[in-house]
């Protein structure tokens, strides 16, 4: 009998020890509020959804380029010590696995670009791009990789319909996104 007294003691022990630990929770964190989930609900949709107001091309692009990218991809995003690979050009994806991936021949879809670069990009001040010098970037990119014409204009409307080469051959992570 001093078993089940022993097996009662504490299972009454933890009944009553749980009730005060569950009450004593740490308090750290806040509620998120919707302002704050929007300011980081940034994600581009291959179909454009998503894209920001704003507008650039090549030509914009190219100063936004030299002034906040070059420093780390080189004068005219030829590649340097700090990221040695071009972003521009390369043999298609054919060619083999060990074919050096560029905007050109890898990506499928051009809104990839925009959002890469607006949510990533300058890499030491990432996110502090306005909405015309992201488009004007990604024109410019895209110019780079003879996708579009200098004076193109990239904007919510034009970005998504550009078709990059790659596009038949890209699998998008989660198709039933698009």
């Amino acid at each position: 009998m001093s078993t089940l007294k022993l097996v009662l003691a504490f299972v009454l022990a933890l009944v009553l020890g749980s009730g005060a630990a569950l009450a004593q929770t740490p308090r750290l964190g806040q509620p998120i509020s919707e302002a704050d989930i929007k300011a980081w609900d940034i994600a581009v949709m291959p179909d454009g959804t998503g894209l920001p107001p704003g507008s650039g091309t090549a030509v914009q692009g190219a100063r936004v380029f030299a002034e906040k990218c070059s420093a780390c991809h080189g004068e005219g995003g030829k590649g340097s010590p700090l990221a040695p690979a071009p972003l521009f050009g390369g043999a298609p994806l054919t060619s083999g696995i060990e074919t050096p991936k560029t905007i050109g021949n890898f990506f499928g879809y051009s809104t990839i670009v925009f959002d890469f670069v607006r949510r990533a990009m300058p890499f030491s001040q990432p996110r502090t791009l306005t909405g015309d010098e992201v488009y004007a970037a990604t024109a410019y990119l895209l110019w780079l990789n003879k996708i579009i014409g200098e004076n193109d204009v990239m904007d919510a409307r034009t970005l998504p319909q550009v078709k990059m080469p790659n596009r038949d051959g890209f699998i998008i992570r989660f198709p039933d996104k698009i």
